[in-house]
């Protein structure tokens, strides 16, 4: 059974050839930040499974083909992609939303973001339309961003 960490490559690399089918193993490799024996693992998955055809161009070079099967596959993992991030937007929006009421109601009016990101840039504009103001104010309620969690922390609490 194939896992998520095995098409986890998938969409980017038929994007990469569709961009360009001469593109070598090796640069794939550099645009996707993986080893160039990855990069060829998950080319043979895509090519034992119809999504990629192979030809060879000169005697050491090849070219890599999309197929109809791979185009569709490559449109589903698109729309895959676009609802994953969707539903994070939704999940860190009412986790914040949430925070943000219950500080409200105890009467805060200023809170600090900690992270950068587009996280942190969903905390921050949830944060306004929850009438809370930024501040640096290291006292302050606090919303840290650490990849794609956020937690509140209230002031002389510490996230480890």
């Amino acid at each position: 059974m194939e896992t998520q960490n095995d098409s986890s490559h998938d969409l980017p690399l038929l994007e990469q050839i569709e961009r360009d089918p001469d593109v070598t193993q090796a640069d794939l490799a550099t645009q996707l930040g993986v080893a160039v024996g990855t990069i060829n693992w998950h080319l043979k998955r895509l090519v034992e499974k119809g999504y990629v055809k192979v030809k060879r161009a000169e005697r050491r070079k090849l070219k890599y083909i999309i197929t109809p099967e791979g185009l569709t596959l490559r449109a589903r993992l698109m729309v895959d992609y676009v609802e994953q991030q969707f539903h994070l937007y939704r999940r860190v929006r009412q986790k914040v939303k949430d925070a943000a009421l219950a500080l409200r109601s105890e009467g805060v009016e200023r809170v600090r973001l900690l992270g950068e990101g587009d996280v942190a840039d969903i905390c921050r504009l949830t944060c306004l339309e929850q009438g809370l103001t930024l501040a640096e104010d290291a006292d302050l309620p606090t919303f840290e961003v650490r990849g794609l969690s956020v937690a509140l922390l209230r002031p002389g609490e510490k996230n480890d």
